[in-house]
């Protein structure tokens, strides 16, 4: 028995994509909103192409049953559209917004440095709030979708 592939979405560089959108809305205080928009879209990108990814391996193991190709699909998508655009960017941009208020009533500082100090608070986030959003996504996909279709890999449950 051979070692498993490691998943490029999952396991490489590759996976620093999903985050792009959390950099984009550290950033926001001092780029322009469309280079925030953009790094949404690299971040959508990353969530479509893993989605199709892991429905191509499960085609590949399960050629006979279309329903656990479109599991795999519907459920890399939504957990990573959650645990890596969505929630995330929410988090990250709320985090953001709340500081820079914060600094601009406590402070004297001037603004490009509360923008500063603002981006270096978002982007020094980003590695607290990964763990506890996935997990989080983990037991909202458990205790909704999954009862529906299962565990992707695992066949439906009986109702």
């Amino acid at each position: 028995m051979g070692a498993e592939e490691p998943d490029l979405y999952r396991d490489t560089w590759v996976r620093y994509l999903g985050y792009a959108n959390e950099v984009g809305e550290s950033f926001r205080a001092l780029v322009p909103v469309p280079v925030v928009w953009a790094s949404y879209g690299v971040a959508t990108a990353y969530v479509t192409a893993d989605a199709i990814d892991k429905g191509r391996k499960a085609a590949t193991a399960h050629a006979e049953d279309p329903t656990r190709v479109g599991v795999a699909v519907v459920d890399t998508f939504v957990w990573q559209g959650l645990a890596s655009v969505a929630i995330p960017g929410f988090t990250i941009n709320r985090l953001c917004a709340a500081s820079l208020a914060l600094l601009g009533s406590l402070t004297r500082w001037p603004l490009p440095l509360r923008r500063w100090a603002t981006t270096a608070l978002g982007l020094a986030a980003i590695p607290l709030i990964i763990t506890p959003i996935d997990r989080t996504v983990d037991f909202l996909m458990d205790s909704s979708l999954r009862k529906i279709y299962g565990t992707p890999g695992e066949p439906p449950k009986p109702h």
